[in-house]
């Protein structure tokens, strides 16, 4: 779990690279699914940024 911690902003663009990847390679996928992912790993991005920045949250909010 430290090493998720310690790297997670690399590790979320590592997995939407390779799913950018298999969004393009597999034509197959249905939109629908690459849509619901998509939007999950925006709502991942929030959460790695709050991991890996974890001041700004509480600095943006006091102002």
């Amino acid at each position: 779990m430290q090493f998720v911690k310690a790297h997670a902003a690399r590790i979320y663009a590592l997995a939407v690279a390779v799913l950018a990847l298999v969004a393009h390679y597999v034509p197959t996928l249905p939109s629908a699914l690459i849509l619901g992912v998509v939007a999950a790993a925006l709502g991942a991005g929030e959460a790695v940024q709050r991991i890996a920045f974890p001041g700004t949250g509480e600095h943006r909010a006091a102002e």
